[in-house]
């Protein structure tokens, strides 16, 4: 048995009612994407306290799948007429029927960020060594699984910095996967912010199946204080506006650590945050990097 999967080009406009339209007409699953994702045009989706946050891309893509005999304009005709459109273009493609839990389990190995720290799916054996710190956690809805550059140099800066007892706050948290390592690696106390609630449930479920005792909040709901450390890795233009709430979050003599900035988006965060920090020399891994310093 196979199944018919259509990519069809909208509007952000359009792309919710239609993809609706589709699964009320039969599609068996239907998701939106970026359409230049991949490209230079590639949009990020995120909002922050204050802010409106974007729903969709400007441009985007509906990725619908559909059973083999699904007479795909036929259903592309009604969807389209119930979302108040024409009926627009598709590709179209066959998809063979898959294991679909054994193929998606099959993209994700164990996960090395240096001699002592891994994160490793539960479906895997954990690494054995008297040393290993290792992270459990499974791909889900929220980002963040440690297969990201960014991911790997706040890991790796968190493993050779942390000396134990810090109180660290962990903004951006997504998957909850800094917070729980900064537990791991010794932190007496660590917090997760996140704008988004799906990431706060994913990340306390992530903390509780490694037995750690995080705290995560939206961003209101975070309690007044300062911390050691603070962490955020999420994107350049967050970041510039974020300055002066992360700057104050952070005590003096405190740390910080940033990353989600490209290497041609460098110079101009590091002039931003050397208001407040002392900043180190950057780390860098695949066109990605990291910036940290300490507190003025």
């Amino acid at each position: 048995m196979h199944y018919q999967q259509a990519a069809i080009a909208v509007s952000a406009r359009q792309a919710e009612p239609l993809s609706d339209a589709l699964m009320e007409h039969g599609a068996l699953s239907t998701a939106i994407e970026d359409a230049h994702a991949g490209t230079a045009q590639e949009q990020a989706l995120f909002g922050e306290p204050g802010m409106p946050t974007e729903q969709v891309w400007q441009q985007s893509i509906i990725v619908a799948l559909f059973d083999a005999e699904a007479d795909i304009d036929t259903i592309l005709a009604a969807a389209a007429a119930d979302a108040h459109m024409a009926a627009p273009a598709y590709q179209l493609e066959t998809v063979p029927e898959q294991d679909w839990v054994r193929l998606t389990q099959s993209q994700f190995d164990p996960i090395q960020i240096s001699e002592r720290l891994w994160i490793t799916p539960s479906w895997h054996p954990m690494p054995q060594a008297p040393d290993i710190i290792n992270l459990q956690l499974d791909p889900g809805l929220a980002f963040g699984t440690g297969s990201h550059p960014t991911t790997h140099l706040c890991l790796q800066w968190l493993d050779q910095h942390l000396h134990g007892g810090e109180n660290l706050l962990d903004y951006g948290c997504g998957s909850g996967i800094l917070t729980i390592a900064a537990l791991k690696l010794g932190a007496g106390q660590a917090s997760g912010v996140d704008i988004d609630p799906q990431a706060i449930r994913a990340s306390r479920d992530n903390a509780a199946q490694n037995h750690v005792d995080a705290r995560f909040y939206l961003p209101d709901d975070l309690p007044a204080g300062q911390f050691d450390v603070v962490v955020a890795n999420i994107l350049a233009n967050p970041l510039r506006m974020l300055g002066d709430m992360l700057a104050a979050r952070t005590r003096s003599g405190g740390q910080i650590v940033l990353s989600g900035i490209l290497e041609e988006q460098l110079s101009e965060l590091s002039d931003i945050y050397a208001q407040w920090f002392d900043l180190n020399p950057p780390l860098s891994d695949n066109g990605w990097v990291c910036i940290s310093g300490r507190k003025k």
